[in-house]
């Protein structure tokens, strides 16, 4: 008796839904409009409307951009053509001289107008000397240019320091001249 009242629910309630879904209306479809009837005129003396006027709109100048050649360059070529100079440095010294400081001062001018730039600077030294002392020799005279740098107001985390001491001449030789050219601090950047 349970079974068949169960039935008798389930099918009443099919029922419902059945009866329901039966009197629902489909939803109306859009039907395009037909053209306007062109009453007694043909398409050829039909004249189509004039186009709409056109809207004067104001001109705007951008003003052009400053040639920057150093922002246009690849990292490659800023290395080899740097705008950041060398520094020199006495025979055993690691000292900034006078003419030293100003050339920090151009460089760091540079680095302030380029603010995203991190550099190393590379300390060397000329082929007198052990290779132990001239790597020594060639880390002071690297943290003093990194020094003098951060004093100008340089971020010290855009400085990184290598010694190459002796070990990268740059000209060879074993004169006056080449030895004066290679106690030096050279900045790259990364």
């Amino acid at each position: 008796m349970r079974r068949q009242t169960n039935r008798l629910m389930v099918i009443a309630v099919l029922m419902t839904v059945a009866v329901g879904a039966c009197g629902k209306k489909p939803a109306p479809v859009a039907r395009p409009m037909p053209p306007p009837s062109n009453t007694g005129a043909t398409t050829a003396n039909v004249m189509p409307p004039p186009p709409p006027t056109p809207v004067a709109e104001p001109t705007i100048t951008v003003p052009p951009m400053p040639d920057d050649s150093i922002a246009s360059k690849s990292l490659d070529d800023l290395n080899r053509d740097s705008p950041l100079r060398p520094l020199f440095f006495e025979l055993d010294s690691a000292e900034v001289s006078a003419d030293g400081q100003r050339l920090l001062q151009e460089n760091a001018a540079v680095m302030k107008k380029y603010p995203a730039w991190q550099i190393t600077i590379e300390g060397h030294c000329d082929e007198r000397g052990t290779r132990e002392y001239n790597l020594a020799l060639g880390e002071r005279r690297a943290n003093s240019a990194k020094n003098f740098l951060v004093s100008l107001g340089i971020d010290a985390r855009r400085v990184a320091t290598i010694s190459y001491g002796k070990e990268r001449p740059d000209p060879v030789g074993s004169d006056e001249q080449a030895w004066a050219l290679n106690r030096r601090a050279v900045t790259a950047l990364q």
